[in-house]
Order: structure tokens, then C-alpha cells, then sequence
């Protein structure tokens, strides 16, 4: 019989009771003043716990998933309001994980450090262990999907390219690209698992943004089979520089944005634009806001003129395709992902929230 994915979902917490959210603070929204085209600006807490750092989130229908370090992984209903949180073991290893994806039947979870772990959702309502790979450079950032077969994760070098393993049978297995079939990684060259954002998907294409040391970004537009690389103008030559995420809109148009956290206030060289599907890259905004960002994601059914950034530096807001930016929120959050063109969902330090551009 054909696997429900979100029963399976909903099942891996049935060692745990429901966490209601009752708390005062979870009630309460936070309004901010208008800016340009929002009439509001609301950020509403959903979740908070003292031990998590939340880094990938992924948007299911109207629900929300993530997972995070010590194990944690959760699904929230936004039905209900309720959350399930449970934690995922490997003998007595509590993963960290920054990256997550879905199909219309499975979850996936990959974590960071040796060893990588990549789990999908099991018949059975647990998680499944699908890959393994055990190096001590091994460390991977993001993970995507073109379809409900195949799929994408990508990771810093263990040899002399980028780590990227591909699936073809639905995440079931993967297999690691060989590094003759990839660009060469320039040393030092490597990437951020700030916001499981160093991967874009549109059609067959996907773009990956490494940064440190270099900081470029590779594209294959057949699915992973072939691959070209392409220089960015952001700043780089040092392990904490470079492009840290990245979107597209479409096939053409896509922005990168990163900084050096280690230097958050820094806006000059951390930020940058594509016409023509990567191919060359362009500043925007040198020297203005915004600063150090962790995430970028342009808003949905907005013609790729309005862009949302986030880092632990604030929020800021672009409405004109990133040539200016306003400041929203000095509150800061790891990730953002859009449910539709006015609320998103964003995580952070001991917290998720939803937002609301109205």
C-alpha cells in the first residue's frame, strides 16, 4: 500500500506528547512599522527551546519540518498549532542537522560532521539511515530535490572538488559524483551550512555556492550529469568569507548574499546578482544595507523584484530586485522560507517563528 508521508510524520513523535504552545510569549505578536509596500510587518513566535539552533526548515503544504542539533528534528501543523519533536540517535550520537528537504512522500534530514547521515522518512514512521559516509573532512550544507526521484547534497571537499551526491530512486540511495566529473575546488575552497541555502533548484538546473577561500558558483543544467563554474565579485580569500546563500527566482535571474559573520557589520562585497543563469555576477548595494546575511529567498509571485534577507544581524526587505534595501527587524534568524507571498516561516537561535508581510 502507498506510504502516506505525513502520517509517517506524524507517527515519529509518538513517543512524545504533543507540545502545545500556551506560553504568553508564543501568543504574542511583534508589530513593526510599515516599510514601502508592507502595510505591516508581524513576527509571531511559534516555537521556543532554550537548547535548539535551528538552521533548515522546510515548508510541507501548509505545515512546517525541521531539524536541527542534539538530534532534534519536528513537524509542525499549523492547523492545530501543535508540534511533534522527537530526536534521532546513531548508536550514541546526537547528529547535528543543517540541511532537510522533501518530496510528496518522504522527508530527509542530513547531518553535518563525520559521519554524514542522511535519513528519510520509513515505512514504519521512522527514520530511515539511506546514506552514510565516514571521512574526517567530511561535512555537508544543503540537500534539494528536482522531483519526487531526484535529488541533490551538497558538502566541503573530502578530495579535490565540492562533495555532491545525487539519487535517482526517490532518496532511497545516493551515489557521490566523482571528482573527474566536477570542477576542481580551489584550496580552501569549501561552503556554509548556515541555512541549508547553498543549493538552487529551477527546471533541471541547479546552482551550488561554495565560499571561503573561493567563492563561485557551480552549475549543471542536466541534473548533476555536467557541470561549469562561474566566479563571483563577492569578497573571499579568508575560511569565514564569501557567499553563504543563495535563490533563484527563475532559469536567469538568482542573488547571493553572505559577509563574514566574524565581521557582521561589514556591506561591502557580500552581495550580488545574476541576468543570465549564473553565468556572471554582478554587486548590488555595495557598501548599504544589508550587511552580513545568512539567508536569501526572493518573494513568491513578485516578478523577482521583492527579496527578503535574514541573518542573526536582522531582517531587511528589497523591492526593487536588490539595488536598495530597507531594514525590517533588527531580530535576528538563521533561516527563512516563504509559505506564500506574504508569510514565511524563519528559525533561529532557540526559535521559529512566522512572519507576516501584509
Amino acid at each position: 500500500m502507498k506510504k502516506v508521508w505525513m502520517m509517517a510524520l506524524l507517527a515519529f513523535a509518538a513517543c512524545k506528547n504533543d507540545t502545545k504552545l500556551t506560553e504568553t510569549s508564543l501568543n504574542e505578536k511583534k508589530e513593526i512599522s510599515a516599510h514601502d509596500t508592507f502595510e505591516s510587518f508581524k513576527i509571531e513566535p511559534i516555537l521556543e527551546n532554550d537548547s535548539l539552533s535551528i538552521r533548515a526548515i522546510e515548508v510541507i503544504g501548509n505545515n512546517l519540518a525541521f531539524a536541527a542539533n542534539n538530534g532534534t528534528y519536528g513537524l509542525y501543523n499549523s492547523a492545530t498549532g501543535n508540534w511533534k519533536l522527537s530526536q534521532q540517535k546513531y548508536d550514541t550520537l546526537k547528529p547535528e542537522f543543517r540541511a532537510v528537504a522533501s518530496t510528496s512522500t518522504d522527508f530527509f534530514m542530513l547531518s553535518v560532521a563525520n559521519p554524514a547521515l542522511l535519513y528519510k522518512t520509513g515505512d514504519d514512521g521512522k527514520m530511515k539511515l539511506v546514506y552514510k559516509e565516514e571521512n574526517e573532512k567530511v561535512f555537508y550544507d544543503a540537500i534539494a530535490f528536482w522531483n519526487d526521484k531526484e535529488g541533490i547534497a551538497m558538502g566541503d571537499p573530502t578530495e579535490d572538488c565540492l562533495s555532491i551526491i545525487v539519487t535517482r530512486d526517490g532518496g532511497n540511495s545516493w551515489e557521490k559524483i566523482d571528482c573527474e566529473k566536477l570542477p576542481k575546488a580551489a584550496e580552501g575552497e569549501a561552503a556554509f551550512a548556515a541555512s541549508n541555502s547553498n543549493i538552487a533548484i529551477e527546471g533541471d538546473n541547479v546552482w551550488i555556492l561554495s565560499g571561503g577561500m573561493k567563492s563561485r558558483v557551480f552549475h549543471s543544467a542536466d541534473k548533476g550529469k555536467t557541470w561549469e563554474v562561474a566566479d563571483t565579485p563577492l569578497k573571499q580569500g579568508k575560511s569565514t568569507l564569501g557567499g553563504y546563500s543563495m535563490d533563484f527566482y527563475d532559469t536567469e535571474n538568482g542573488i547571493i548574499i553572505g559577509g563574514n559573520y566574524e565581521d557582521p557589520d561589514g556591506n561591502t562585497g557580500n552581495k550580488a546578482i545574476t541576468k543570465d543563469g549564473g553565468k556572471t555576477w554582478n554587486l548590488i548595494a555595495d557598501g548599504e544595507e544589508p550587511n552580513y546575511k545568512s539567508s536569501v529567498r526572493y518573494v513568491p509571485n513578485r516578478n523577482g523584484k521583492e527579496i527578503v534577507a535574514t541573518g542573526f544581524t536582522g531582517i531587511s526587505y528589497s523591492k526593487d530586485a536588490g539595488e536598495t534595501w530597507k531594514k525590517l527587524s533588527d531580530e535576528g534568524f538563521y533561516t527563512i522560507r516563504f509559505l506564500n507571498d506574504s508569510t514565511a516561516f524563519a528559525a533561529g537561535s532557540k526559535r521559529i517563528s512566522k512572519i507576516y508581510f501584509q
